[in-house]
């Protein structure tokens, strides 16, 4: 038996659910950066891999990987 609060739980994740699937909220979210999805990853952020990944190689005896 699930009790008071487990219905409650229940239709509040219902009414999540339904006002997320919303055309207005997902056409809202596709309009924020965080929620684009890159092509590529920057050049920057590789860069800062290829280092990350070299003084982890250099720590740990290692060879790079590319």
């Amino acid at each position: 038996m699930k009790g008071k609060n487990g219905d409650r739980r229940a239709r509040l994740a219902n009414d999540i659910r339904r006002q997320v699937g919303t055309e207005a909220t997902k056409r809202f979210l596709r309009t924020l950066p965080v929620f684009r999805l890159e092509k590529e990853m920057p050049k920057r952020l590789t860069d800062l891999l290829d280092r990350l990944d070299g003084a982890e190689a250099d720590k740990t005896g290692g060879a790079r990987r590319h």
